[in-house]
This record gives C-alpha cells, structure tokens and sequence, in this order.
C-alpha cells in the first residue's frame, strides 16, 4: 500500500504495451529529525511520524519523537497532542472529539487506517509508525485533502427527500423502519474505509468508494424517503457503484464496526430487483 499520497506521476506510452511512470523528484521519504530522545528510567515509546510541509520545498521525511508513557494519555491522539504542545509545536494533524465521533483524527497507524482517539498505544508493538490516510493529495504532515471526499458525499444528496406534503409535527417511522438504519447511520465520515479501498485509489475521481456509497444506501434505506428511484438512477453508472470488487478492505478497516461492503451488495441487488 502507497502512503507517498500527494505525489502524482505522469504516465506516457512508449509502446503499445509498455507505460513509463516518470516520479517527481520529492518522491522518496528521507531520515528526518530525532526529538526528545529517552534520558532517563520509563516507559519510552517512539513515534515515527511521517512530516512534509509545502512551504519549504523539501522532500517528506520520517522524524522520531519519544514519549514516556508515564507522562502521557492511552491513546495515540494522546501522544500526537502531547508532541505538539510540548516538544515540537510545528507538527500538524486534525483532531476535535477525541471520542470516535467526529472522524476528524483519521490516519495511517501501523499500517491500518482509523481513528487516532480510538487507536492505544499499548495495542502497537514496537515504534508507533503514523502516515496520513494513503492515496490522497496531502495538505501538510498528517493532513490529507478531503475537498474531493465531501464534494462526492454533497453529489449523493445525503438529506430526507419527499412530495407529500411535510407532516406539521414530525416524519413517523415504525420501530422496525428505524431498525433498518443501524449499521448505516453511525458513519461518521472519517474516510478510513474509503482510503484502503484499491478500487478508490486508482478511479477516485469517478467511483464514489465505501463510505459514500453506505451513506447513499442509508437514504436509499429510510422509509421516509421518496426518492428511491432517482437515487439509484444517481449511482447506476459503471464507475460511481460498480467499481466495488468486494475486496472488504472498507469492512475491515471502518473503526466503528460498520459493514460499507454488505451496504454496496444491497445498492447492487436493488439494481437488479428494479429491473425485474
């Protein structure tokens, strides 16, 4: 899996099988800067952390931080927060909630995406090694572009759609209705399962990946809404759906236990069942 997300190659034909992929020169991740180093007894745990800026025109580099755990929170939040305030205020990431709901902390940790608030740092062994989420344009350090991500979720019209006229006090909805929502409303947006998708990474800009496409099932599901047949019609399109190869990479790695691919084969079914 790529972590280099904000660079881009060019690709050319050379032949009429062969592709030259030519890398920009800031395409390798050198040795970066040791903080902090261990100077006394404790529980010390090193953080290797993947840091670039646009601003200097240098290359990405990995730089150590160590941490005595003693001295610091549980989580890997924790020790990213304790970083910036206390040892090198430059380093750059997002965070709100710190309690795996706003998604805002999503990144790489020891090779899986999620959420950093929920992330121990006692569940990893050895060096703690954090990348921003892969495959995607970088906009400092640990903080990737989700410009592209939201604008896709926007396309999906992600609000209750209706004709008949609005009830004066509330839309109803039977218990069992309202059932059918969970495992789909909990999406917290957070791009995890979207960034280890393959099928995401390389047509991003026409599959709409995991996340949006719960998220679109979670209308499609609402017995409140009216519009089920636009929405399919919005989403039946050889790249926006069907770009899922159930590869359940999303599955495995949506930090709330969602289930993106059971959401995608139910769009898919529905498909069919409208053309019967």
């Amino acid at each position: 899996m790529s972590l280099l997300i904000h660079f881009r190659c060019s690709a050319t034909e050379t032949d009429g099988s062969m592709v030259q992929l030519t890398l920009p020169r800031n395409s390798t991740v050198k040795s970066g800067k040791v903080w902090n180093s261990p100077q006394s007894s404790g529980r010390w745990k090193e953080f290797r952390i993947y840091r670039w800026s646009p601003d200097d025109g240098e290359n990405p580099r990995i730089d150590i931080y160590w941490l005595d755990q003693d001295q610091c929170g549980p989580m890997v939040l924790d020790g990213l927060i304790k970083i910036k305030n206390e040892i090198d205020q430059t380093l750059t990431f997002r965070r709100s909630c710190r309690e795996g709901i706003c998604g805002s902390c999503s990144m790489n940790i020891d090779g899986t995406n999620t959420l950093a608030c929920l992330k121990a740092i006692d569940d990893v062994k050895g060096a703690i090694k954090i990348y921003p989420l892969p495959h995607m344009q970088v906009i400092k350090d640990l903080v990737p572009d989700m410009t592209h991500f939201y604008a896709q979720h926007r396309s999906i019209e992600p609000w209750l759609k209706t004709e008949t006229p609005t009830p004066p006090t509330e839309w109803k909805q039977s218990r069992d209705d309202r059932e059918k929502l969970d495992g789909l409303y909990e999406c917290i947006l957070c791009a995890c399962c979207s960034a280890s998708c393959p099928s995401y990474w390389w047509n991003s800009d026409r599959y709409l990946g995991p996340a949006i496409l719960l998220q679109a099932y979670r209308w499609i599901n609402d017995s409140r809404d009216e519009a089920t047949g636009e929405r399919l019609d919005n989403i039946e399109d050889p790249f926006r759906l069907y770009r899922c190869h159930t590869i359940l990479n999303c599955t495995q790695a949506c930090p709330k236990g969602l289930n993106p691919a059971k959401a995608i084969a139910e769009l898919k079914k529905l498909m069919v069942e409208r053309r019967v």
